[in-house]
């Protein structure tokens, strides 16, 4: 099963419109939850989900008057740094969404590489 717990950088379109927002992710199991600040006068969002294998699933409610919840549904990459789907606001509204793991993670990541290939040469 694939781990997202951390923080995100996505996308999803609207009607080919692009907004931007950043969630992080907390998973326990199988269970997904989370907060999204969207860059979008709707602001902040709650989610619960969960993640099966390399599927992703959650509802998006915004703390915001808004008309639905949306659902998320995606793919998960192999290396758990992407993931890709589609979002549906039923019966109204769907598009796709994309999220790629934040720098901070990735400068981690990058860090403990690093670390570990030092001491791999010895130097």
């Amino acid at each position: 099963m694939a781990d997202v717990s951390g923080a995100w950088l996505g996308t999803y379109w609207q009607q080919g419109i692009p907004t931007r927002f950043e969630v992080t992710l907390i998973q326990s199991g199988n269970t997904l939850t989370g907060r999204i600040l969207d860059d979008s006068d709707l602001g902040e969002a709650q989610l619960t989900g969960e993640v099966v294998g390399r599927r992703i699933s959650f509802i998006k409610r915004y703390f915001t008057n808004s008309p639905a919840p949306i659902t998320y549904v995606g793919t998960i990459s192999e290396d758990e740094d992407y993931m890709q789907g589609q979002w549906s606001i039923k019966p109204w509204d769907s598009g796709p969404w994309e999220a790629r793991r934040s720098g901070e993670t990735l400068m981690a990541d990058l860090q403990t590489r690093i670390e570990k290939n030092v001491s791999l040469t010895g130097v």
